[in-house]
């Protein structure tokens, strides 16, 4: 099974386990792209990997074509509108895998049945991030007070 990989660019470029990648090659598009074609996602398969960068294409970044990278540019539009509009208009979004920490792009990439990775799991694979005990959803409510707000809900919603 091919995958395909759209990686949100500046997502990528600015999270802090890039930093050490984006010192070596100055231009941050450009060290994006070595980095992704020297670890080569699908090197074993026959991966197709798109990456997003917002707006318009500076004159150094012209020549970031690369053979069996995508290089998209959102022009007038965002680079999460075209990173949604890719997934939303696959044929198979099964086989999409999003790179990105954006919130709403995982939520709504996970709502079209796509798959999505954080930056640091793409930049390290081997390293599973470790889950912070702030990040995991706690409810606020104890049983109880749900149970008291589910009986109130079908008091007003459920009358005969």
């Amino acid at each position: 099974m091919s995958l395909q990989y759209v990686i949100d660019a500046y997502n990528t470029i600015h999270h802090i386990t890039f930093s050490p990648i984006r010192k070596k090659i100055k231009d941050p598009q450009r060290a994006l792209l070595e980095f992704i074609k020297n670890r080569r996602l699908g090197k074993n398969s026959k991966s197709k990997i798109t990456v997003v960068f917002d707006g318009y294409p500076k004159v150094s970044a012209q020549n970031l074509e690369e053979t069996d990278i995508d290089v998209v540019f959102s022009r007038e539009e965002t680079a999460d509108a075209r990173i949604k509009r890719i997934v939303e208009t696959s044929k198979n979004p099964k086989n999409i895998v999003v790179v990105s920490d954006d919130r709403e792009i995982i939520f709504f990439v996970k709502s079209i049945g796509s798959r999505s990775i954080g930056v640091e799991e793409f930049i390290n694979p081997e390293e599973k991030p470790q889950r912070k005990e702030e990040d995991l959803i706690k409810p606020e409510l104890n049983f109880s007070q749900i149970s008291k707000i589910n009986q109130e809900l079908k008091a007003l919603w459920l009358k005969d």
